[in-house]
């Protein structure tokens, strides 16, 4: 480090307040939150699909379907977490607990993620929309906003904008 020169401290804070289960060296998934437009929205889709007990598993778990099986699949699980892009940023994730390939009826591959229904909001950061799902390395994976923090407290629409700006 130059001379005169101090660490930032609010990055250093930040990245103490990682949650527990997420490690640095488990891959993550990076998808689109298509039909919903705020973490509270996806935050109540999951108490549906919980409370009409459709699309759960034991232990908890919630069920998301994909196309594509990931190649990389022991990287990610034990660790790994599924990112959800909201209109136009990383905004929270979700746990991966488990992945199960299957064949649909029409002899598709697919799979299902299986979730932990508790959303962590994560540091806004802008991504592009893209069609899928991509990996997203650990060391590229936005921090967890701590809920001690007066961050987690403002409105979402206030944390994008500022994220917007770069102050957040």
């Amino acid at each position: 480090m130059e001379k005169g020169r101090r660490p930032c401290r609010n990055r250093a804070i930040m990245k103490q307040k990682h949650d527990t289960d997420r490690e640095k060296s488990f891959l993550h998934i990076l998808k689109l939150c298509v039909g919903c437009s705020s973490i509270a929205e996806l935050e109540a889709w999951i108490a549906d699909v919980s409370a009409r007990d459709r699309r759960t598993v034991a232990g908890g778990g919630i069920l998301h379907t994909t196309r594509m099986v990931p190649k990389r699949m022991d990287e990610i699980l034990g660790g790994g977490s599924l990112f959800w892009v909201i209109k136009g940023q990383i905004a929270c994730r979700q746990r991966i607990l488990d992945i199960q390939p299957f064949t649909d009826v029409d002899g598709i591959g697919r799979c299902h993620l299986v979730l932990k229904p508790l959303v962590v909001t994560v540091e806004p950061r802008p991504f592009r929309a893209f069609q899928g799902w991509r990996y997203l390395e650990p060391e590229s994976a936005p921090p967890d906003i701590a809920g001690e923090s007066g961050i987690v407290a403002m409105p979402e629409s206030l944390r994008r904008e500022l994220a917007g700006l770069g102050l957040l």
